[in-house]
C-alpha cells in the first residue's frame, strides 16, 4: 500500500508541474510485464545491396570461386578449406562480431574481447535519419529470393536457380519507451540467411554468421529510452553456400525481449524426466539466472507445473509445484539453480497411433526481495527413449520403428520465409502416408516447427551441420567452422533440448571428415561431447555415406547413422572402375563392428519420379539408375513416375523396404526425401526443385506416396493403380500397370476382363502386371488380404478437358496474414472424371480481403516465377496459396479460369483470429 500511495502522490505532482516531464514518465506509467516478448514482424523497410562507396562492411574475406560446385554429385568427397587470411588494411567485421559467441562458448579464456571502434557506423543506412521511405515495406518472415524470377544463365542449378546471393539489408523503428529505462532489451533472430550485422542507432552491436540458428544480441548499451531507436540489419549471403536452395533475408521470427537486468538466461531452462513409470515421473528442472546489472543480487525461482490441451494451452490448475531455492548471483554474472519434483501419474508423451503426445509446460518464476521480476514458460513433455542395438527405438518402453523422411527447410512457393500452416499440411500430409519421424536436413529447423512436432507427435533428429572443417560448396559453413562450430551446436542444443519430439541429435551429414582418419575422428569426439554438456539424455549421430566400421569416424557417436550404405552403393556393374563410391551392403558388417550400438538409416533410396509423367518402356527390375531411355527423358528432363529409378547412388523403395525385412535389428529409415525441394536437381540441373520426394514441390502425393503407405500403414485397407488410364493413340500398346496395396495380393481388371490374380511374394512390395495391353475405358483392381476382400481401386479413361475443378484444403482461415488456404485445380472431362495429362494453362483471379500469395503445380522444370498469377497445369493438377489480408474478415472468392474451359470458383471466408 506505501508504494502504491507514493504513486498516486507523485501523479497529481505531475499534473501541475510539467517541467517534471521524465520523472513523470515513469512514475505515472504501469509497472511493465515480467517481461514482454514482442514479435517484431511488421513495418520493415527492405532494400537489396549496400549503398555506394560503402567499405568494410564484410565479415571475413573470402575465398576466390575459381570453379562451381552446380552439378557436382551429390556424394562427392568434400574438398579441404581453401586458405584465407585477411590482409593489412583490409577491413573486416569478424572480430566485432565474434563476441556474440560468448555466452555459447564454454572455457571463459576463449571468450572473444570486442576491439574498440564502430565499424559500419558512418554508413548511411545505419542513420536514424537516413529516409527509406523508398524502401520495400515488407512483413517478417521474408525470404527476398523466392520472387525470383528464375536465372536463365547459370550454372546455378544447385540452389534453385534463384538468385541469394548479395547484401541486403533490413530496417525498423523500435518503441522503447522510458519506463523500460533500466531494463535489459534483447533481440532475439530465429534465423537470418546470412552472415548477420547489426546495428542499433547507428552503433554496432554484434551478429551472427551461420543462417540457420536462432541467435541473440544484447541491445541494452545502445537504446535510447524515450526515444525513436532506429535498427538496421545487413545480411550477406554468399554465392555458392549450398547444396540446396538456402533462401535469403530475415526468413523466421525476430523478437524483441524486454525484461528485468536480472533474467532467466536465453534458453535457460533444461527439463529432464529422469525417471518416468505409469505411475510416477521425476521431473527435474535446472534454470540459468543472468545478472546484468552493477550489482549483486539475490534472487529464488520457483516453477508451476500444468498441463497442455491439444492446441497448447493452459488445462486447469497447477499439477506440481517445484522450489529451486536462493542464490547470490555477483554482478555481471550467472547462476544455475536445480530441484525437482514428483508427478503421480504422468500423461506420457509418445508418437501415435499407438501413443498419444500429451504435453506440460513449466511456468519459472524469477523472484528478488519477495516480487517476481521475470518468468518464462518450458512447454516439455514426460517420457522415456531407448535404442537398442538389435531391437531398435523404444518409446515408453514401446518399441518403434522408424518411417521417418528428411525434409529440408524450403516450403515449396513460399520459399524458405517460415509459415506455420504450411508447415503443419506438410506434416498431415506426411501424417497421413503413415510417417511418424523427420530428419532435419540439414540444419536447425525453425522453432515452430518442433513445436508442432511436438503436438503432433512426430519423433525428430535436430541436425546442425552439413559440413565441417572440409567444404562441399565453396562457400558453405566450412568457412566459419573453427571459430563458430561451439556456440552454434550449443545454441542448437539449448533452444531445443526441451523438445520431447527430439530423439537424436544429428552432428554432421556426410562431412567431409569421413575421410581423414583420426583427425576427423578427433572433431566427433568434440562435437559429441559438447552435446553431453547439454544434453546427455539423449544419443549422438553422424550420418555416414563413406565411413566404413574399421574406420575411426563411427566409434565416436553413440547411434550408427548410415546414408545409403545399408543397401550398398553403385553395385551395378556399369560403375565397376569408376571412381565414384562402391559400396558393398553394410548392415551385417556395421552390427557385427559395433554390437553395443544401434543402427539408424538417416538417408534411404533417394528415388526420383516426376508425378504423373509415366514413361515407356519400363524396366524389369527392382531399382534402376536413371539413364537416358531408361526411367529419364533429358528432352524433357523429368523421370518416369513407375517409381522404379533412383540416383546412381540410391534404391528404390521397394529394395530398401527388403534390405529392411532381412534386417530387422535397424531401427528404421529416414528417406530421401518427404517432399521435393528447391534446387539440387538430380538429375537434370537446369531444372529448378528436386526429383526425389515422395511428394512434389506442390505438395501432391507421387505415386511413390501410396506406396510407402501400403507399408506404413499396413491396417489401412488402401489400394493403388498405376498408370493413370488415359492414354490417346497408345491404343493396342503395352502399358504396365502396377498396384500399391497393404494387402497380400490382388487381381486386375481391364473393362472387365481379368488379367489375372497375384500375390506378393517374400520380399516384394509391389503387385506388377507388365504385359498389360492399353485399351480405353475402366481399369480396376481388387485386393485381397488373408483371403478375404481386402480394398478395391478404379481409374477410367478421360475424354477432353471441358471445365475447372477447384478444392480448398480449408474454406476458413484466420484474419492474421498468416494462415494459408491451399486450393487445388484440375479439369475434368464432361463426366466428371480428372483428365490426369492436362497441360492447360489457368489464370487466377481474387476477391475480397485477401491474396494469392503464390501458384505451383509441381512441375522441377517450371521456370515461371512463384508469385504469378498463372499456372500450367502439370499432370492435371496445379495450386493456388491464399491469405486473408491482416485485420479484415469476410468472404474471398478465387476464380479459376481457362481458354476454352468453363471456369470455376471457391469461397473461403476469413474471420477473426480467436485470442487464448
Amino acid at each position: 500500500m506505501r508504494v502504491a500511495g507514493s504513486r498516486v502522490v507523485l501523479a497529481l505532482f505531475c499534473l501541475g508541474f510539467a517541467l517534471a516531464a521524465p520523472l513523470c514518465a515513469n512514475a505515472a506509467s504501469p509497472d511493465p510485464p515480467l517481461r514482454e516478448r514482442i514479435l517484431l514482424d511488421t513495418d520493415w523497410r527492405f532494400h537489396k545491396g549496400d549503398p555506394a562507396g560503402a567499405t568494410g562492411l564484410d565479415y571475413d574475406v573470402r575465398p576466390d570461386v575459381a570453379q562451381s560446385a552446380d552439378g557436382k554429385d551429390a556424394d562427392a568427397r568434400p574438398d579441404e578449406a581453401a586458405k584465407v587470411t585477411a590482409t593489412d588494411g583490409t577491413r573486416v567485421l569478424k572480430p566485432w562480431i565474434l563476441p556474440t559467441a560468448n555466452p555459447l562458448i564454454r572455457d571463459p579464456a576463449k571468450h572473444h574481447v570486442r576491439p574498440a571502434g564502430n565499424p559500419g557506423g558512418d554508413v548511411s543506412f545505419v542513420q536514424a535519419g537516413f529516409d527509406d521511405s523508398g524502401w520495400q515495406r515488407v512483413t517478417l518472415p521474408h525470404d527476398w529470393a523466392i520472387a525470383g524470377p528464375f536465372l536463365k544463365d547459370g550454372p546455378y542449378g544447385g540452389m534453385g536457380r534463384l538468385q541469394t546471393w548479395g547484401p541486403a539489408w533490413y530496417r525498423r523503428m523500435l518503441d522503447i519507451p522510458t519506463r523500460d529505462a533500466g531494463r535489459s532489451i534483447l533481440l532475439n533472430v530465429d534465423g537470418a540467411m546470412s552472415y548477420a550485422t547489426v546495428w542499433l542507432n547507428g552503433q554496432l552491436v554484434g551478429g551472427w554468421p551461420y543462417g540457420y540458428n536462432g541467435w541473440r544480441v544484447d541491445l541494452t548499451p545502445y537504446v535510447k529510452p524515450g526515444r525513436a531507436n532506429q535498427l538496421a540489419i545487413r545480411l550477406d549471403n554468399p554465392p555458392e553456400s549450398a547444396r540446396w536452395y538456402p533462401g535469403a533475408g530475415l526468413y523466421r521470427n525476430v523478437w524483441l525481449v524486454k525484461s528485468d537486468p536480472v533474467h532467466v538466461a536465453n534458453w535457460g531452462t533444461r527439463v529432464t524426466t529422469p525417471q518416468v513409470s505409469k505411475d510416477a515421473a521425476t521431473i527435474a528442472l535446472e534454470v540459468s539466472i543472468d545478472n546484468d546489472s552493477p550489482r549483486d543480487a539475490d534472487v529464488t525461482a520457483s516453477t508451476d507445473i500444468f498441463e497442455l490441451d491439444a492446441s497448447g494451452e493452459r488445462r486447469g490448475s497447477a499439477v506440481a509445484r517445484i522450489d529451486h531455492g536462493r542464490a547470490r548471483i555477483p554482478k555481471t554474472s550467472s547462476a544455475t539453480l536445480a530441484a525437482s519434483t514428483t508427478l503421480a501419474n504422468p500423461r506420457l508423451w509418445g508418437p501415435p497411433p499407438t501413443q498419444q503426445p500429451n504435453r506440460y509446460v513449466a511456468v519459472t518464476t524469477v523472484s528478488r526481495g519477495g516480487r517476481g521480476i521475470d518468468r518464462v514458460e518450458t512447454p516439455f513433455g514426460i517420457r522415456t527413449i531407448r535404442f537398442d542395438a538389435n531391437e531398435g527405438l523404444f518409446v515408453n518402453g514401446e518399441r518403434i520403428a522408424i518411417r521417418g523422411v528428411n525434409n529440408h527447410h524450403d516450403l515449396g512457393a513460399l520459399g524458405a520465409a517460415f509459415n506455420v500452416r504450411a508447415a503443419q499440411r506438410q506434416l498431415e500430409i506426411l501424417r497421413e502416408m503413415g510417417a511418424n519421424a523427420v530428419r532435419m536436413a540439414h540444419n536447425p529447423p525453425a522453432p515452430e516447427l518442433l513445436e508442432l512436432a511436438d503436438r503432433m507427435g512426430f519423433l525428430v533428429v535436430d541436425e546442425v551441420f552439413d559440413s565441417w572443417e572440409r567444404k562441399k560448396t565453396p562457400l558453405d559453413f566450412h568457412l566459419v567452422f573453427p571459430d563458430w562450430h561451439e556456440p552454434d551446436l550449443r545454441a542448437m542444443l539449448r533452444r531445443d533440448r526441451n523438445h520431447p519430439s527430439v530423439v537424436l541429435w544429428g552432428v554432421g551429414n556426410e562431412v567431409g571428415e569421413q575421410y581423414t582418419g583420426e583427425a576427423g575422428a578427433a572433431i566427433a569426439r568434440k562435437l559429441h561431447a559438447i552435446v553431453r554438456e547439454e544434453d546427455p539424455t539423449r544419443p549422438t549421430i553422424n550420418a555416414m555415406n563413406w565411413a566404413k566400421p574399421d574406420m575411426p569416424l563411427p566409434r565416436e557417436l553413440d547411434v550408427i547413422g548410415l546414408n545409403y550404405q545399408g543397401e550398398g552403393i553403385r553395385q551395378e556393374p556399369e560403375f565397376e572402375g569408376t571412381d565414384r563410391i562402391r559400396t558393398p551392403p553394410q548392415y551385417d558388417a556395421f552390427h557385427a563392428a559395433f554390437p553395443g550400438k544401434a543402427i539408424v538409416n538417416t538417408e534411404t533410396a533417394s528415388a526420383l519420379s516426376s508425378r504423373g509423367v509415366y514413361l515407356f518402356p519400363v524396366t524389369g527390375k527392382t531399382s534402376a539408375p536413371v539413364r537416358n531411355g531408361s526411367g529419364g527423358d533429358p528432352k524433357i528432363r523429368q523421370v518416369s513416375a513407375y517409381e522404379l529409378h533412383a540416383v546412381d547412388f540410391g534404391s528404390s523403395a521397394d529394395k530398401v523396404f527388403a534390405s529392411l525385412d532381412r534386417h530387422p535389428f535397424v531401427a528404421g529409415e529416414f528417406v530421401w526425401t518427404g517432399f521435393d525441394y528447391l534446387g539440387e536437381p538430380t538429375p537434370y540441373y537446369d531444372s529448378r526443385s528436386s526429383y526425389s520426394g515422395i511428394v512434389d514441390l506442390a505438395g501432391f502425393p507421387k505415386d511413390r506416396y501410396y506406396l510407402y503407405q501400403s507399408r506404413w500403414r499396413p491396417d489401412l485397407p488402401m489400394a493403388h493403380l498405376l498408370p493413370h488410364w488415359t492414354w490417346w493413340g497408345r491404343e493396342g500398346q503395352v502399358t504396365p500397370v502396377h498396384v500399391f496395396t497393404s494387402g497380400d495380393e490382388a487381381e486386375l481388371f481391364v473393362n472387365g476382363v481379368s488379367q489375372g490374380r497375384k500375390k506378393k511374394a517374400p520380399f516384394e512390395y509391389r503387385l506388377r502386371w507388365d504385359d498389360v495391353v492399353y485399351r480405353p475405358g475402366e481399369l480396376r483392381v481388387q485386393a485381397y488380404k488373408d483371403g478375404k476382400p481386402w480394398a478395391s481401386a478404379s481409374t477410367r479413361t478421360a475424354d477432353a478437358p471441358v471445365r475447372i475443378d477447384a478444392v480448398a484444403d480449408r474454406r476458413v482461415i484466420a484474419n492474421d496474414g498468416r494462415d494459408l488456404s491451399f486450393v487445388t485445380v484440375r479439369v475434368v472431362d464432361r463426366n466428371g472424371i480428372a483428365v490426369p495429362n492436362a497441360g492447360n494453362r489457368i489464370r487466377f483471379t481474387l476477391e475480397g480481403p485477401g491474396e494469392i500469395v503464390a501458384t505451383d503445380n509441381g512441375d522441377p522444370t517450371d521456370m515461371e516465377a512463384f508469385g504469378s498469377h498463372e499456372r500450367r497445369l502439370f499432370s492435371g493438377l496445379a495450386l493456388a496459396i491464399v491469405r486473408a489480408v491482416p485485420g479484415s474478415t469476410g468472404t474471398i472468392t478465387l476464380r479459376a479460369e481457362s481458354d476454352a474451359l468453363q471456369g470455376t470458383s471457391i469461397t473461403l471466408e476469413s474471420r477473426a483470429q480467436e485470442q487464448p
